[in-house]
């Protein structure tokens, strides 16, 4: 069994046990009546999916049920999970790229969302398999942001360039790419400001750093973080980071803290941003690669 299911499944287990054991449940009855179409929709928006995304899902499912002829629960059933899975299936705009060169990674997410702990892990993980790490904190408005950053640095063993707090963001970026070039690392990490007041300011940080990055013609994606646990309510943040940041990829942390994971679902269905991880328990290696078929599986118990 690979392990990204074994991690995704121990993740999901609130979800599993809540809602969507619920949702499963309604397709061991005899037959699918309206009945079912109308508790499947209820069930769907209480685990977080969003109304929009649930009246889509529904709308694909009972159109291959015309279609398909399908008649029994099971394949209906079947026919849900599928839907999902192709729901799950956002095309990836960016990947860390194991060929020759300095790779860096943009994290961007609202304070609080578990964007620094979020780095820790990926910077747990790609020491693991191999690579090189250096740590930027280039949050320079908040102390306490660089202070937290240096202890995941030391906790996990990588360097952490930091300047004192205050200081210009772009500034931190040049000196961690200078000390990953003459370090020979492979990847540099950028833990950025997690304000949102406006966009204007955000965006303006954000291409300050961009710019020291594209100077060095570096391979880089944008990393959103996003707090599983706040719902909708996050789902609303983060669209807010995708408009003023050319967000790549989704980092989704604390999976494991909610029993609404349909938040996964009304992620890609409205932001068509792929989720590349997925944070699935408090310790350094609890992170997992998010893959749409185990998701799935996972979250109805298979």
């Amino acid at each position: 069994m690979p392990d990204s299911f074994i991690s995704t499944k121990r993740a999901v287990k609130r979800s599993r046990e809540t809602w969507f054991g619920k949702i499963a449940s309604l397709f061991d009855r005899a037959r699918v009546d309206s009945e079912v179409w109308d508790e499947l929709e209820e069930l769907l928006i209480a685990a977080d999916v969003g109304v929009a995304t649930t009246q889509k899902l529904i709308e694909k499912v009972q159109r291959r049920v015309k279609s398909e002829k399908l008649s029994e629960p099971a394949q209906v059933r079947a026919a849900l999970e599928e839907e999902m899975t192709n729901l799950l299936t956002v095309e990836s705009r960016a990947a860390i790229s194991n060929s020759a060169g300095l790779y860096a990674i943009l994290v961007v997410g609202v304070n609080g969302s578990g964007k620094t702990t979020s780095i820790a892990k990926l910077a747990y993980r790609l020491k693991n398999e191999g690579e090189k790490i250096i740590l930027a904190a280039a949050d320079t408005f908040r102390a306490a942001a660089i202070d937290q950053l240096k202890r995941w640095g030391e906790r996990v063993g990588v360097e952490v360039v930091a300047h004192q707090p205050g200081g210009d963001p772009g500034a931190v970026v040049y000196d961690a790419i200078q000390a990953a070039q003459n370090r020979k690392a492979d990847v540099v990490i950028v833990d950025t400001a997690g304000r949102l007041h406006t966009k204007f300011n955000l965006m303006e940080e954000l291409k300050k750093i961009k710019r020291v990055v594209d100077k060095y013609e570096l391979a880089q994606e944008v990393l959103l973080v996003i707090d599983a646990t706040t719902g909708q309510n996050g789902l609303a943040q983060a669209r807010h980071f995708t408009e003023a940041a050319a967000v790549n990829e989704i980092f989704l942390a604390k999976l494991d803290g909610t029993a609404k994971g349909g938040i996964v679902l009304s992620i890609c269905d409205e932001l068509k941003i792929p989720i590349r991880y997925i944070g699935t328990g408090e310790q350094l290696e609890d992170v997992a690669e998010f893959d749409a078929i185990a998701f799935v599986q996972a979250i109805f118990g298979k």
